[in-house]
């Protein structure tokens, strides 16, 4: 009965301490519109940007005549350098970069927004005894990276102004 009692009041001295410390589960964005044209190059950002506008009750439309507001995927890249070598002339750190690029307008303006751009920089130790493990935490960088830009054009798309109508 102890243990029972003991295990309510540790549950409840956490939640205490969650909600204290200004912990809040991430809700949806406010967006000024409901439906989007996507178009420009066929990026890798594209299905999870999909994804997390589809999470937030934002259509995704065929047709840019349907469209509150078009957004245009430009370009990306990724990028590896060698950032230290060992005393033996071995690699042994690399930077990663990563960069998306896309713009905004409004269907009925003839003009788009300035180009957006992000880039996302990670450093991570390199061993070529685990190449396998190294391989996984480069690709692993490089999607934490995506997801950083998604949720950044997420707050780029919510924040741009509608022109009225």
């Amino acid at each position: 009965m102890k243990i029972i009692y003991l295990k309510a009041l540790s549950s409840l001295i956490m939640l205490a301490i969650i909600a204290g410390c200004g912990f809040q589960i991430r809700g949806s964005a406010d967006f000024k519109f409901k439906t989007l044209y996507i178009q420009g190059a066929n990026l890798s950002l594209l299905k999870p940007l999909k994804k997390g506008l589809k999470s937030n009750s934002i259509v995704v439309v065929e047709n840019k005549d349907d469209a509150e507001l078009l957004l245009e995927l430009i370009s990306e890249s990724s990028e590896q350098r060698i950032l230290s070598l060992s005393g033996g002339g071995k690699v042994s750190e690399y930077e990663l970069f990563y960069r998306a690029s896309y713009r905004m307008k409004n269907p009925q303006d003839e003009l788009w927004s300035a180009t957006q751009e992000f880039e996302g920089r990670r450093d991570f130790s390199y061993d070529d005894t685990q190449l396998l493990a190294k391989q996984f935490e480069e690709q692993r960088l490089l999607d934490d990276m995506r997801e950083d830009t998604v949720r950044e054009m997420q707050r780029k798309l919510s924040a741009f102004k509608l022109s009225a109508k």
